[in-house]
């Protein structure tokens, strides 16, 4: 189970899995050039949707489909420090009957 978190500090924003810094996965879909952020609705809590989506799900496409629902439900939701599992995501991905 991987487990992810996200921290907003005086030095930026850092988020990792395991430990290790996620990608933005831009090569496989692309919404902003400005990285990740959280706390609200736009083009960098997207990426962080997309991104945790297809980390854990290894599927672009139902990544993409997903990521706005999960965006506006989730991402948008974090506080400044945040921590998701893999439990979690499919948790919410099935409340949001996808």
């Amino acid at each position: 189970m991987t487990h992810y978190v996200g921290d907003r500090t005086i030095d930026g924003i850092a988020v990792s899995a395991d430990g290790k810094p996620l990608s933005p996965y831009y090569d496989k879909f692309s919404l902003t050039d400005r990285g990740f952020e959280w706390s609200y609705e736009g083009p960098e809590p997207a990426q962080l949707a997309f991104a945790l989506l297809y980390h854990h799900l290894n599927d672009a496409n139902r990544a993409k489909a997903l990521h706005e629902p999960f965006m506006k439900n989730i991402v948008a939701n974090f506080d400044n420090v945040w921590e998701l599992t893999s439990e979690d995501i499919d948790n919410s991905i099935k409340a949001l009957n996808a």
